[in-house]
């Protein structure tokens, strides 16, 4: 097992935990910032992971106290990491469109697998903290991700319409990244 540092990146820590939870049969998909932190290369920088689970605290926190986490409210800390957990209760959700655990992604790091929202999916999920949460940072940093990684346009689109998010949102976050509706 690979021992956490002051040094271990988010990415490398994302893997070792994704793993870990993984193994023990834990099916849990990192989202939130940590997923922008990921797809954007490190240009954003979030201090916490979110992975997604449907499991309650009690039944992961043996899991990752293996990894030197201790549960501290209703994050966890470990002592020579600036990065905290938290497990966000599932099902899986952009505002009120729900995604399957089967409907994300495994990619394969430097580091290790780690099972990751999509970057479309990152997308919407930063669009509905933008719209729903009120976090105007989110825009930034779906456009961010759009920039950087294929988005499918046309599934965010579909999505805002689900959701009654005006068009002009979408398009805004997609000017912002730069790209037009026939990338994807």
């Amino acid at each position: 097992m690979t021992s956490i540092t002051e040094h271990t990146t988010l990415s490398e820590l994302a893997v070792i935990v994704s793993e870990a939870l993984a193994a023990a049969g834990i099916p849990a998909v990192l989202g939130g910032g940590a997923a922008v932190t990921y797809y954007s290369d490190s240009r954003y920088m979030s201090t916490d992971l979110d992975f997604i689970t449907t499991e309650r605290n009690k039944v992961i926190a043996p899991v990752v106290a293996r990894l030197g986490f201790r549960q501290r409210g209703k994050d966890f800390v470990h002592d020579d990491s600036k990065f905290f957990l938290e497990f966000p209760p599932g099902p899986i959700s952009f505002g009120n469109r729900y995604v399957d655990v089967s409907e994300t992604q495994i990619v394969e790091t430097r580091f290790g697998e780690l099972r990751i929202i999509t970057p479309t999916q990152c997308v919407m999920d930063r669009l509905a903290w933008f719209v729903h949460g009120n976090d105007p940072q989110a825009r930034a940093q779906a456009a961010l991700v759009a920039r950087l990684q294929p988005i499918d346009w046309g599934v965010v689109h579909d999505w805002a319409q689900e959701e009654g998010i005006d068009a002009s949102v979408i398009e805004d976050a997609r000017q912002a990244a730069g790209t037009d509706d026939s990338e994807v």
